[in-house]
């Protein structure tokens, strides 16, 4: 059904304007109807479904290793981070353990995926508040990480490299120096985005006290990932609730007091900088072993065990055409996505398909403290509050 804004018994008659589902900042098919007293929003309410993909359902309909496939095309800018957390759900449930060397990888390339997602970001942000130049360099920079996921798992966005038990392959010879020649650059190139933004006199008129959200209500409206730290709550599930050994890097969480839009985006400038430590870390300490976990009953086996062995192409046989059998039971599994927690539910009757699975997805419950944010605020204002949130609306639309 249409949404629609009543209009008050006895208020002065007002401009109702809908913005989107087209429009090019609102980041996707999202429509904002706005209230508006001349240009200043008075009331204001989102209409999202417009990409209705039925994710959720869609995984219940699947086998658990096929379900990776799904995961990627949720969030599309960030596919690694949500392989991750399914696989981890799932991992979970099955109580095996995967290889310190996949657990490794696995941070190294989800931290890549965090610094190219804040790359789309910045590079369409700058964009909806007319610096043109910063989206053509942002994009240099992922192309760069894209060759790199290319060269790993042979895609360049959908990737579903990470299985369930550690990786579908063992990365290529000579990966790593991509890797490393990313990483000896990229800071010189963040230099450059700071300097064409953060005491550009324009960006900060567009972006310092606007968007405003305290700690409270920050916390009250659900925010997580950058968009919480930016109104200065120290929460990261990477050093709350560490997964996948990230209990043994050594990095920072970046947050702000401020809570506007310059906040959000000092946060994750930081936030690529830390995530490049991150890396350099994963880089120089990669160990040495397998990339899948020790269970037949799960993992596919290697292509030279399937053609050697009787047992291993059985094997092979029945988890493909049949998948794997979980323990009966339900889990929650949260990773810390580029725009916040990203959590998998899953309940499990024992079958080869989830019986269901429910996805917490942060662009989802960002979204939420979005009319809280341009309330009271001019309509040019409301193209930034959206930007600093960094919705995808492939998971919001799940």
């Amino acid at each position: 059904m249409p949404i629609t804004l009543e209009k008050i018994p006895g208020q002065e008659e007002r401009v109702i304007l809908s913005m989107g589902p087209q429009h090019p900042s609102t980041h996707g098919v999202l429509r904002m109807v706005l209230e508006l007293d001349g240009e200043t929003v008075v009331r204001a309410m989102y209409d999202i479904g417009y990409l209705h993909t039925g994710f959720e359902k869609s995984f219940e309909d699947k086998t658990y290793s096929q379900g990776i496939t799904l995961t990627d095309r949720m969030d599309y800018l960030s596919p690694l981070s949500n392989n991750l957390g399914f696989c981890l759900a799932v991992e979970k449930l099955l109580d095996i353990e995967i290889p310190v060397r996949a657990q490794w990888i696995r941070v190294l390339l989800t931290e890549l995926t965090r610094i190219q997602s804040h790359l789309v970001w910045l590079g369409t942000h700058a964009i909806d508040l007319g610096a043109m130049s910063v989206l053509l360099y942002c994009f240099r920079e992922r192309e760069t990480i894209l060759h790199i996921f290319e060269m790993v798992s042979g895609q360049r966005m959908m990737t579903s490299y990470f299985r369930i038990g550690g990786l579908a392959l063992e990365p290529p010879l000579g990966w790593l120096k991509y890797v490393e020649k990313f990483v000896k650059a990229f800071p010189a190139r963040l230099k450059e985005y700071e300097d064409l933004l953060t005491k550009n006199p324009i960006w900060l008129k567009r972006t310092v006290g606007i968007g405003t959200l305290t700690a409270d209500e920050a916390i009250a409206w659900g925010l997580s990932g950058p968009s919480l730290r930016g109104s200065g709550v120290d929460y990261d599930i990477r050093k709350k609730e560490p997964y996948s050994s990230y209990e043994k890097f050594d990095f920072k969480v970046s947050t702000r007091p401020e809570g506007d839009v310059y906040a959000r985006y000092l946060v994750r400038i930081e936030e690529m900088r830390q995530s490049l430590r991150i890396v350099q870390q994963a880089m120089d300490g990669i160990p040495e072993g397998p990339i899948k976990a020790n269970a037949p009953h799960i993992v596919l086996p290697d292509r030279e065990s399937m053609k050697t062995s009787i047992e291993a192409l059985i094997y092979h046989f029945k988890i493909v055409t049949e998948g794997f059998h979980p323990p009966v039971g339900e889990v929650y599994q949260a990773v810390e996505a580029p725009r916040g927690e990203l959590g998998f539910y899953i309940v499990s009757d024992g079958s080869p398909k989830p019986f269901r699975c429910h996805v917490r997805a942060p662009s989802f419950a960002n979204l939420q403290a979005l009319p809280k944010m341009i309330e009271g605020r001019l309509i040019a204002d409301v193209v930034a509050c959206i930007g600093t949130i960094d919705i995808v609306l492939g998971e919001v639309d799940r």
